[in-house]
């Protein structure tokens, strides 16, 4: 059987998330399953480089992880342009998780060396910015892709299953609940527990721009194409305290809240807070109502109720309510094994590049996220409905 390397420089990994869902969850899980196995003749194995700027960091990493992996270190390096030109090995992915702000340069350094490019979103914080950047890789022939990661997650997959086996019927509405309380790092002994930078919008932060880029990929895969929104944010909290210690000015949106109307008169409505205390199953929950049955999932689990075990109420605010509302639900079993969101999406990607596999996920549809979050804003500030216009 053929074994065919792939290798792949992961930027700016060192992050929470880069760290654990793309490397230790995706990269390192598909080595030490063996690699991606192609029918009976041929074996994918990536091979990563890491890079970034810290090089304590990444020294670490890479000896953790690279050991337990393939018993011994993934090479790293903080020259990012010489990993690019080949200086440290062969490479045919470049990979980003490093800051919105900084993304751009990197995805320009990786076009000029001709790699494959594979980045998470959002690629900019304007749509002008995506859109440039799409074209860029696209005019050089180059295969790309954006992190899309909670279409994988098995509360979505489970609700596309029960909405393409008709169990709806007609969806009325769908409503979604995403987030939780995200400390200033100003009480005693609650440190904050997401970087700084996240509520500065000159550092690229904001709750729109964050989970707008999330909403239209699940909203168009899962739903349907979004037509019209109106939205509002907020900036809760005036000051937080950032890693060094130091008070800062809050000047990012902490909460987003947004109706988007679909092309075929579907309500969609999200919302979307990092001030906000947790009283439901899920950090994000979405209940779907159709005049057939209804469902309510979060991240891992749905619950349904079809149109013949739905309760009658009657309103009667003088007596305790008679109805235990959440008894009447069933869980949707998993007839499958759902595996990580990120490494099912890496591996359609390492697809892609190696076999010319299909793939839809294209930085241009990274740009559509991109367009909703500041159509958003620009809803907030002139608070009115806005279009969403095809790219």
């Amino acid at each position: 059987m053929e074994t065919r390397r792939i290798g792949i420089i992961m930027n700016g990994v060192t992050g929470r998330m880069g760290t654990n869902q793309h490397l230790a969850r995706s990269i390192v899980a598909i080595i030490k399953q063996g690699g991606i196995k192609v029918g009976n003749d041929m074996i994918i194995m990536p091979e990563p480089i890491l890079t970034g700027r810290r090089e304590h960091a990444l020294k670490d990493l890479a000896e953790h992880y690279g050991n337990d992996a393939c018993g011994e270190a993934f090479k790293y390096t903080t020259d990012v342009q010489g990993a690019l030109d080949g200086a440290y090995g062969d490479y045919e992915i470049f990979f980003d998780a490093s800051g919105t702000l900084q993304r751009a340069g990197f995805i320009e350094m990786a076009v000029a060396a001709g790699k494959a490019i594979y980045c998470e979103k959002p690629t900019a914080t304007k749509t002008a910015d995506a859109i440039r950047l799409a074209k860029l890789v696209d005019d050089a022939g180059l295969k790309n892709g954006i992190v899309q990661d909670k279409l994988w997650l098995p509360g979505f997959r489970k609700l596309k299953m029960l909405k393409e086996t008709g169990f709806f019927g007609r969806i009325l509405s769908v409503k979604g609940d995403f987030g939780y309380w995200v400390f200033s790092g100003l009480d005693v002994d609650q440190p904050a527990q997401r970087p700084s930078w996240n509520y500065r919008t000159e550092d690229g932060g904001g709750m729109m721009i964050d989970m707008f880029c999330h909403w239209r990929y699940v909203i168009d895969n899962v739903f349907g194409p979004v037509k019209s929104l109106v939205a509002w944010g907020s900036t809760d909290l005036p000051e937080r305290r950032n890693e060094a210690g130091d008070v800062f000015k809050g000047t990012a949106d902490d909460s987003a809240y947004a109706m988007f109307l679909l092309e075929d008169g579907t309500m969609v409505q999200f919302n979307s807070s990092w001030c906000t205390r947790v009283r439901r199953d899920d950090l994000l929950t979405v209940q779907v109502d159709g005049d057939k049955g209804s469902a309510v999932a979060g991240l891992r689990d749905v619950v349904v109720q079809s149109a013949a075990e739905t309760p009658k109420p009657v309103w009667n605010p003088d007596i305790s309510q008679p109805i235990d509302f959440h008894a009447g639900w069933t869980k949707v079993p998993n007839n499958i094994e759902y595996d990580n969101a990120f490494k099912i999406q890496w591996e359609q990607f390492i697809r892609h590049v190696v076999l010319d596999a299909s793939w839809d996920y294209s930085l241009m549809e990274g740009a559509k996220g991109v367009q909703l979050a500041e159509l958003g804003m620009q809803s907030w500030r002139e608070k009115k409905w806005v279009d969403v216009t095809p790219l």
